[in-house]
């Protein structure tokens, strides 16, 4: 593979703890490697069967994913983290504004706030995907 790729495809397995697992791509070939330090997300989004989508690249021992976005959280519908990609940045900079802007919100009103924030700013599709 010369060059760099972006490419989709489906969280095989990632060990949170060892800090790598595998993507399987969604045009087929062999899984991907995928290492924490080249997640652009939190590594405990990181979950088997979520999408994701990322730079294949030339690894040392064969295909490496780089620059690793979540399209869609493996398993969950319906809450705020459905918001993606463009939606998790979305929501990580309006929960840390909550946060700082009304410091006396407790943990499950910041969670209610954003959640309706998120359904109207979904609803009208304001954010690009």
């Amino acid at each position: 593979m010369r060059g760099s790729l972006v490419v989709t495809g489906k969280v095989v397995r990632f060990d949170e703890m060892r800090g790598y697992g595998f993507v399987a791509p969604d045009d087929g070939g062999e899984d991907v490697f995928v290492h924490v330090n080249d997640l652009d997300v939190d590594k405990r989004l990181v979950a088997p069967g979520a999408i994701v989508e990322f730079t294949m690249e030339d690894g040392e021992r064969g295909p490496k994913a780089s620059n690793v976005r979540i399209v869609r959280n493996a398993g969950r519908s319906g809450g705020d983290d459905d918001y993606l990609p463009m939606g998790l940045d979305f929501r990580e900079e309006l929960t840390e504004s909550l946060l700082t802007g009304v410091p006396t919100l407790t943990a499950e009103q910041v969670v209610r706030v954003r959640k309706t924030v998120l359904d109207l700013v979904n609803q009208h599709g304001w954010l690009d995907e």
